[in-house]
């Protein structure tokens, strides 16, 4: 017997709760093309399809869904209905990269939560915002080279609006009793914070996020909360207490079997121990990313990982592993077309190559000798390494607790790969990369992640968003033959021809989307610029981001010469190795 809309619409609901969002999508598609008369049916359809398609990325579909919600909510009379659609649309394009539009939209969904007294509504529209804001600031702080905290005047109000309104709703759902809520909150209140540069500010917001998420079990949670921890800790000088904490980040990451997060968690303490001086244990830590971005086929995180190992060996005064892992780095920025990496790996390539006093045709009869050496290293969950050709060296006299150190100790290798680190704004993997905190409830609806960035498909976008306002602008008698899966009866006819509900809003919304759209027509009409390929390996936003732009500044006095073991003496400062992000 053929199913019906609604039975397949349960199953394509039960699919995408249990994590099988693809599946789901199938069941959910199959429903609309059955149809149904029942127009709440067919709107809770539309929105759960937007959903599902969110979380699969397909950010165009899931617009077109969740812009049908839209329209049958209108239709219909259903505010509450009305203001969620609202809130979905404005977090796939808060995802997009469109903040003036998502903006509008979720303040919308506010303004009807307030309107209908929907408290749970209202925090929920209050966190959107939040986050709307939260996504801008980001995004404008990578055009940035000030130090932490001494930002733009754009920058700052717009970070300083995320937080006003992450304390509006961290205000509301301690009202409402909601703990989970809570963490959430606490955990982005924590990262605009550290944003901001109020480190301790951000320290303590995420011990209380580390808290909640111990007390509802929530691993993932306490494990971006250990990592948040660290990285903020690491801008305050506490070194060993924030490898404490990317210690427990590395244990949870292996408890939940999650390779990514392990090999970000390695990455960091591998740049950590670099900022403590302790080139043993950063080599052993990057070694461990290594071999996992190359189980993954992470090549760009792989080519991270060679560079960080060049620089530990050098400032080991081990050359020639220097110079095997900065040739290697040199293959894959070739290979995954990074010109700048490709340019500093030449440039290193060539000064180790003259400290060694060897040539291009030495090396073609040593390079077997570089490969056995770099494997016999690897000891992934190992705490001690086997090192080859090691000198005994002597550690630098200088405290690395001092004021500036750590900021000094990276000064001398970045500059040359200014550009390059600040060009990413790859899309992060589930909550907001590592530091993201949006999630967890427990509808499919709640269950949205609208911190995910990836390049949209303007021109799809475009005609979508248009399409769905420009019906509207001289009245509000909704069109809905478009609507797919709607089966037209006597029963349903009435609602669907009657002129729109008094209490819907005028034209006034629609007008500002068609005002924020408007002045960037040229631009949605255009492929956006690539932000270069994403290391999934490498995090995609840590203190090593804002160091970086700490650093470009003061470009000329970090361009140093790679010297000669003959010219070092106890006294000079060793080249640490360089860190995108950790």
């Amino acid at each position: 017997m053929e199913a019906s809309c609604l039975e397949l619409a349960l199953e394509g609901e039960r699919l995408c709760k249990a994590g099988d969002f693809k599946g789901g999508t199938a069941f959910f598609e199959a429903a609309v093309q059955v149809g149904t008369e029942d127009l709440k049916t067919l709107s809770a359809i539309y929105s759960q399809l937007g959903n599902a398609y969110f979380y699969l990325k397909e950010y165009g579909k899931a617009l077109e869904y969740h812009r049908h919600d839209l329209t049958l909510a209108r239709t219909i009379g259903d505010r509450i209905g009305e203001g969620k659609a609202s809130g979905n649309l404005g977090n796939t394009l808060k995802v997009l990269g469109r903040f003036d539009e998502a903006t509008v939209c979720c303040q919308r969904h506010l303004d009807i939560s307030q309107e209908q007294g929907d408290k749970v509504g209202e925090a929920r529209a209050l966190y959107n915002i939040g986050n709307v804001f939260h996504a801008k600031g980001k995004q404008q702080l990578w055009g940035c080279t000030q130090d932490p905290g001494d930002l733009p005047p754009v920058v700052r109000d717009t970070l300083q609006r995320a937080t006003s309104f992450y304390e509006m709703n961290l205000c509301l759902v301690k009202e409402l009793g909601d703990r989970a809520a809570q963490g959430r909150a606490f955990g982005n209140l924590g990262n605009t914070h550290y944003l901001l540069g109020n480190f301790v500010e951000a320290i303590k917001f995420h011990r209380q996020r580390l808290s909640i998420a111990k007390e509802f079990g929530d691993k993932a949670a306490e494990r971006r909360a250990y990592s948040n921890l660290g990285n903020a800790l690491i801008f305050l000088g506490q070194f060993n207490t924030a490898t404490e904490y990317y210690r427990k980040t590395l244990q949870l990451s292996r408890q939940l079997k999650d390779q990514v997060m392990e090999a970000q968690a390695c990455y960091s303490l591998g740049n950590t121990y670099t900022l403590m001086q302790q080139y043993e244990r950063a080599i052993d830590y990057h070694l461990k990313h290594l071999l996992i971005a190359q189980e993954l086929t992470d090549r760009v995180g792989e080519g991270r990982a060679c560079w960080s190992l060049g620089n530990a060996y050098v400032s080991l005064r081990n050359h020639r592993q220097a110079l095997h892992y900065a040739r290697k780095y040199l293959d894959i920025s070739r290979e995954i077309g990074d010109r700048n990496g490709e340019l500093t790996a030449r440039m290193n390539v060539e000064q180790m190559m003259e400290a060694l006093g060897v040539n291009e045709s030495d090396l073609s009869s040593c390079g077997s000798e570089f490969e056995v050496q770099g494997n016999r290293e690897i000891s992934f969950y190992g705490s001690s390494l086997n090192f080859n050709n090691v000198p005994l060296f002597q550690k630098l006299g200088r405290d690395p607790s001092d004021e500036d150190c750590f900021f000094d100790l990276l000064s001398k290798f970045q500059s040359s790969r200014m550009d390059d680190q600040r060009c990413h704004l790859d899309d992060p993997n589930e909550e907001n990369g590592e530091n993201g905190e949006n999630g967890g409830a427990v509808s499919l609806n709640e269950m949205l992640d609208p911190t995910l960035i990836t390049s949209p498909q303007t021109e799809e976008l475009f005609d979508l968003i248009v399409s769905s306002q420009s019906r509207r602008l001289d009245d509000q008698r909704v069109s809905v033959s478009n609507l797919p899966g709607l089966r037209i009866t006597h029963n349903n006819l009435g609602h669907l021809c009657v002129d729109a509900d008094p209490q819907e809003p005028s034209d006034d919304f629609f007008n500002m989307l068609m005002k924020c759209q408007s002045s960037r027509i040229d631009d949605q009409r255009c492929s956006p610029p690539e932000g270069g390929p994403r290391a999934p390996t490498v995090p995609d936003e840590d203190f090593f981001s804002l160091i970086q732009r700490v650093q470009a500044k003061r470009m000329d006095e970090q361009r140093v010469h790679l010297p000669s073991d003959e010219q070092d003496g106890p006294d000079s400062d060793p080249e640490p190795p360089s860190g995108d992000s950790s």
